[in-house]
């Protein structure tokens, strides 16, 4: 297996876990930077790396009039003064691939939404950067596919590649995780990753916003550290309810160190 490199650690291969955690969205700096801070103290305690994650804009709500975040310019200004101030690596999605260069200059991670995860322009322009590039595979993609969207990447010259699994169409409204696709993608050769809050989503369930079922969060981690992988992805908020993006499938900060000792200890069992 390919080892990823991400700021000074190292995923993959046996490496240690790795945590991508923080609120689905920037919710300003004062906010966003003390949901970073919590994390990064917990996986501390915990031994494991942290790279902390927010998104700048929500290009693909429900609703037009949804909160979508600063946008790029004043929130890659955010995420660039919290990897200062935190000294942990950032990892924030690309929309657009005239966003690409710009947010390389401050993440160290590049992710590709599930929803653009076939946009051979987007995700080669993301690997030409030579940053880090996480792809989430599509809800309508079998993970065995998912290898036309690493040769995407491949072709720009970028092997630091990590996949992510956050559920498939089941219906209408309904996620589904099939835990096979976590070994079948880890086999293309690259980290894999579990998105555990995602996968828990309810894509349109409120009308003109998503739902989700956060109840079953630690389910799906623990199941996903149970099978194997490589990095955890989970979006953390001190207020769920009030939370201005993905309240319903996140999980609490207070509920955060209880739910990453169960996957740890799992982690290490398969690890053996």
């Amino acid at each position: 297996m390919q080892i990823v490199k991400i700021g000074n650690y190292e995923v993959g291969a046996g490496k240690p876990l790795l945590l991508m955690a923080g609120p689905c969205v920037l919710e300003g700096y004062e906010h966003s930077l003390a949901i970073g801070k919590a994390v990064k103290e917990i996986a501390q305690r915990l031994g494991i790396s942290y790279v902390f994650k927010a998104s700048y804009d929500k290009a693909n709500r429900s609703s037009y009039k949804s909160f979508r975040g600063p946008g790029i310019d004043e929130g890659l200004a955010i995420i660039a003064q919290i990897k200062k101030d935190l000294g942990v690596p950032v990892v924030s999605d690309v929309h657009e691939v005239c966003q690409v260069e710009k947010a390389a200059e401050v993440l160290d991670v590049l992710q590709i939404p599930a929803f653009l995860c076939r946009q051979t322009d987007l995700v080669y322009a993301a690997g030409q950067t030579g940053r880090t590039v996480n792809v989430k595979k599509g809800q309508f993609l079998a993970p065995w596919d998912m290898k036309n969207v690493v040769a995407k990447v491949e072709e720009s010259g970028n092997k630091n590649i990590m996949l992510t699994e956050r559920g498939a169409c089941f219906g209408y409204n309904a996620l589904v995780t099939d835990m096979r696709s976590l070994p079948i993608m880890r086999d293309l050769g690259y980290p894999v990753v579990m998105d555990a809050t995602h996968s828990v989503q309810i894509p349109g369930g409120q009308g003109t916003s998503s739902g989700g079922q956060s109840q079953y969060v630690p389910h799906m981690a623990r199941a996903a550290a149970a099978v194997g992988v490589d990095a955890l992805f989970l979006e953390v908020h001190d207020n769920p309810a009030e939370a201005l993006s993905d309240g319903p499938n996140m999980v609490r900060l207070d509920a955060l160190e209880s739910l990453l000792r169960d996957v740890i200890a799992i982690d290490k069992l398969v690890r053996k």
